[in-house]
């Protein structure tokens, strides 16, 4: 494979102090998830407290922390919709074996789904857009893993369970942020799963009978770690890493695209060096901010890397159907935190970049819309040290369409 090019933006920033910083409740605690409500920001720690702590938005001090779950919280995120509650919530899973939606006011949850009094550990959770179904995805256990479907408003047991789906942990449960049937057919967001097994799935979560239910299925060959959606406006259509730091992207119908390893594109520049050392996250854009700035110039993805450091860069991929396709770094925020950073949350409303690490820190940096990239744009600086084709040539990703540095 020829060497992958990582090209550096025009508008390139570099941040070197974040604008404020905090750290977790819980001493010598990993932050592992990050969600944004109205009011505060809420961080997950790792053992031995497993406590979710909430944190102003303004100011980033510290506001209270919900008691998250016993044996580990697992994921944590906020959601526009859940059982009728009508307000933006919290939802985590961990493994004893429950999801949780919290209500912050109360310290307490409001709701809370098991599996009927099993004690099967759950890794990772999503609800879907309309808020009235919850997928949950276990552990390897015994010769299963399954994906356990509840109705929030009767949450006591699962009212469907697959167990076929996947042979190895399930890493990550994403709905998909539109639907897969016609609009006079009942809704229906297809679930994406992904799992150590290496396979990336495609299902139906109204599917009683699991072998109707799986709707589509592409093997990577190797253990995956976090996936989700990229909004519509492509034939790119999913996102994946692996415990490997490999990249991939793949269609709606869960064909490869690319494969690469995320180490790879790397720039050696007059004002700067840059080499990756893992994938932190994603961030899609929503269908609706789609025509945005920042969406034009990531085409509707970001991809945020670290280094062992504890630097953070924000990338891009030209074109992320094609192998060889040169990569593009628009920003950099250093010097925020020592050793590996865990989780990051772009709060593209209050145009903030949060991120936290293994050093126990939660930082908040300024994180502006990015500006897009012109095919005629210059990016001023020719002394880039890059095996690589000129910065300046356009690409063309088979469809005849030209991209540079992530604009169509």
């Amino acid at each position: 494979m020829a060497h992958t090019a990582l090209l550096e933006s025009p508008h390139i920033t570099t941040q070197t102090n974040p604008l404020k910083t905090c750290t977790s409740s819980s001493e010598n605690a990993y932050i592992l998830a990050i969600a944004s409500t109205p009011n505060f920001y809420a961080a997950s720690a790792s053992a031995p407290s497993n406590v979710i702590d909430l944190f102003d938005k303004n100011t980033l001090r510290g506001i209270t922390s919900l008691p998250g779950h016993t044996n580990g919280t697992t994921s944590l995120k906020a959601v526009d919709a859940i059982a009728g509650l009508g307000r933006r919530s919290l939802v985590s899973s961990g493994k004893d074996g429950s999801v949780k939606v919290w209500d912050e006011r109360a310290g307490t949850f409001c709701i809370q789904m098991t599996d009927a009094g099993k004690s099967r550990a759950i890794l990772c959770c999503d609800v879907s857009p309309d808020g009235l179904t919850v997928a949950a995805g276990t552990e390897f256990q015994g010769d299963d893993a399954y994906i356990l479907y509840w109705d929030p408003r009767r949450p006591s047991a699962p009212i469907r369970t697959h167990s076929s789906t996947h042979s190895d942990d399930i890493t990550s449960l994403s709905f998909s942020p539109i639907s897969f049937k016609p609009s006079t057919e009942p809704s229906a967001h297809s679930l994406l799963s992904v799992s150590s097994d290496g396979l990336v799935s495609l299902s139906n979560p109204l599917e009683d009978d699991e072998d109707e239910a799986v709707l589509n299925v592409g093997n990577w060959g190797c253990s995956i770690s976090q996936a989700g959606w990229i909004a519509p406006g492509s034939k790119v259509r999913i996102w994946a890493g692996s415990d490997m730091e490999t990249f991939s992207t793949w269609s709606d119908e869960a064909d490869s695209l690319l494969t690469l390893d995320i180490r790879e594109p790397s720039v050696h520049s007059a004002a700067r060096t840059w080499v990756t050392d893992y994938l932190i996250g994603c961030h899609t854009f929503s269908p609706s901010s789609s025509t945005s700035k920042s969406a034009t110039a990531l085409n509707n993805l970001g991809i945020f890397v670290g280094s062992n450091e504890g630097d953070v860069a924000l990338l891009s991929n030209m074109n992320p159907s094609v192998a060889d396709a040169p990569w593009c770094v628009h920003r950099l925020w250093t010097n925020g935190h020592v050793g590996v950073v865990r989780s990051m949350l772009w709060d593209e409303e209050n145009n903030t970049l949060l991120t936290g690490g293994e050093d126990c820190k939660l930082n908040a940096w300024s994180c502006p819309p990015i500006a897009p990239i012109t095919p005629s744009g210059d990016d001023g600086d020719s002394a880039m040290d890059v095996d690589s084709p000129p910065r300046k040539r356009d690409l063309d990703d088979g469809d005849g369409a030209k991209v540079c540095c992530g604009y169509v």
